[in-house]
């Protein structure tokens, strides 16, 4: 099946497996969608993550986090550029998410990393998405 957007698809699983209350989710492999569970896992909001091999396709498998008993460490996640507008920062435009509880996800020419990696790098980018 052909996903216009896959970092939407990623985590618009991630956003229905955690208010399902499920332990796992499985979403397609891609470098990008390995950097984006990379960076989740680095700031908790995951507990881990796999690549797999299923059949001809790789996926990865997202083992999400749950503090508290039912309740998730993913309140919340957003995507911010899309493919019909894509929004871009400079190092001195890099949003806060909530006063600093969350983070908001950049593609910089160094990679991907956090909004608060990126202004100590003094980088700007592309805002992937917020997640809280």
């Amino acid at each position: 099946m052909s996903v216009t957007d896959p970092i939407a698809d990623m985590l618009t699983r991630i956003r229905n497996a955690t208010i399902a209350g499920h332990d796992t989710v499985i979403v397609p492999a891609s470098r990008t969608k390995l950097s984006i569970a990379k960076i989740l896992k680095e700031e908790n909001f995951v507990k881990d993550y796999e690549v797999t091999r299923g059949g001809p396709h790789r996926g990865i498998r997202i083992l999400l986090s749950y503090p508290k008993r039912g309740q998730s460490a993913l309140t919340g996640l957003r995507r911010v550029s899309r493919p019909g507008l894509r929004v871009y920062v400079h190092r001195r435009e890099i949003p806060r998410v909530y006063g600093g509880l969350g983070i908001a996800i950049l593609s910089t020419p160094q990679g991907l990393m956090t909004g608060q990696q990126a202004w100590k790098k003094n980088l700007g980018g592309e805002v992937l998405a917020y997640v809280w």
